[in-house]
C-alpha cells in the first residue's frame, strides 16, 4: 500500500523548554528509525502545509483563536496551563500539525495515496473548542476529521484514539454529531479525569486500569471497538496514534510493547479495508520515552505500508 509520510521542520520549532517530555526530540526519534531503514518506494514524502484560520473554524471558537494569538510571546516561554507552554514559534508549528492531517485527508480521499502518517506535533485530542490543554492547541484530527465531511461530503468518520490518554477534546468538539464515532482506549483515571463520553460525545470507552498490558488492551479493542466501527462503517478511519501506553513511559502505568502497536495497526487496517476501501489518516499524539517511541511509530508505519 502506499503511504504518505508528512510532516514538517516548523514543527521542530514549538519550543516547551528544558525538560519538557512534549520536545522537538519526539519527532527526531521517529525521523531517525525511519532513516535507518531501507528506503521503500511505498513511502511517499509530503510537507505539511498550515491550517488556515477557516479550517481551524470548524472545530475552535473564533475567540479562541484570538485568545491563543494573544498568548504567544515574543520571546520565551508562556505557560497556557499548568502543562501546556508556548513559545514565540508555537502557532506555527500548531498550524503545520493541523494541516498535515487535512492534507492527509485530501491525499487519501484523492485517491493519491492508499493512507497517511503525520508526524507532527504539538498534539491534539486533549485540545477542546475553547481552550488548550495537556500539550494540545488545535484539535488535529477534528480537523482532518471536519475536513472530510465539509470538503468531502463524507457522511460517517471514525476516530480511533489508542493514547494513554483520554482524548477529551475530539470527544467535546464532536459533542453530539452523528457522523463522527470516536473509539477511546486509555488508561483510567489519568489525564484529564473526566468521564469518556461524559460530554455527550458519540464515543466507544474502554478504559483501562493501571498495570494493565496486552491481554487486557487487545479484549478492549475486540469487545469495544471492533463491533462499534464495524457497526458504524466508516468511510474513512482516523487515528490518534499515541505510544505513551508503552511500558518504558514514565508518565504513565500501562505495558503495552511493539507488538501490541503492530496489532492493532493490523486491526485498524483491516477495519478500513471492510469500510473504507483501506482509507486511514493517522497523525502522532503521545509518546515520551524516546527510543520506545520511534520503534513504535515505525512498526505503525510499516504495518500502514503493509510491511509488517
Amino acid at each position: 500500500m502506499s503511504t504518505a509520510y508528512i510532516t514538517h521542520p516548523d514543527c521542530l520549532l514549538h519550543d516547551t523548554g528544558a525538560g519538557h517530555p512534549e520536545c522537538a526530540d519526539r519527532l527526531r526519534a521517529i525521523d531517525a528509525q525511519l532513516t535507518a531503514a531501507p528506503p521503500d518506494p511505498l513511502l511517499r514524502h509530503y510537507p505539511a502545509p498550515e491550517a488556515t484560520r477557516e479550517q481551524l473554524l470548524r472545530i475552535h471558537d473564533a475567540d479562541y483563536l484570538e485568545w491563543l494569538e494573544s498568548k504567544i510571546p515574543t520571546s520565551g516561554h508562556t505557560y497556557l496551563d499548568p502543562d501546556t507552554p508556548v513559545s514565540p514559534d508555537s502557532l506555527r508549528a500548531a498550524r503545520r500539525a493541523a494541516g498535515a492531517v487535512i492534507r492527509g485527508v485530501d491525499l487519501v480521499l484523492g485517491g493519491e495515496v492508499d493512507n497517511a502518517f503525520c508526524a507532527v506535533r504539538p498534539p491534539g485530542h486533549h485540545a477542546e473548542r475553547h481552550r488548550a490543554m495537556g500539550f494540545c492547541l488545535y484539535g488535529n484530527l477534528a480537523a482532518g476529521a471536519a475536513h472530510a465531511l465539509e470538503q468531502h461530503g463524507l457522511e460517517r468518520v471514525a476516530i480511533l484514539d489508542f493514547d494513554v490518554h483520554l482524548g477529551n477534546g475530539t470527544e467535546q468538539i464532536f459533542r453530539n454529531d452523528p457522523r463522527v464515532l470516536i473509539c477511546n482506549t486509555h488508561q483510567a483515571p489519568l489525564y484529564p479525569n473526566v468521564p469518556c463520553g461524559g460530554r455527550g460525545a458519540a464515543s466507544v470507552c474502554a478504559p483501562l486500569p493501571a498495570g494493565a498490558g496486552a491481554d487486557e488492551f487487545r479484549q478492549a479493542v475486540e469487545r469495544h471497538w471492533l463491533p462499534a466501527v464495524d457497526a458504524f462503517a466508516p468511510q474513512l478511519i482516523l487515528v490518534s496514534a499515541g505510544f505513551d501506553a508503552h511500558r518504558e513511559e514514565t508518565l504513565a502505568g500501562l505495558r503495552l510493547g511493539s507488538s501490541d502497536y503492530r496489532w492493532v495497526s493490523e486491526r485498524i487496517v483491516e477495519l478500513a479495508a471492510r469500510h473504507a476501501a483501506g482509507r486511514i489518516v493517522s497523525a502522532l499524539e503521545g509518546g515520551y520515552a524516546l527510543t520506545a517511541l520511534g520503534r513504535c511509530a515505525l512498526t505503525h508505519l510499516r504495518v500502514l505500508m503493509g510491511l509488517d
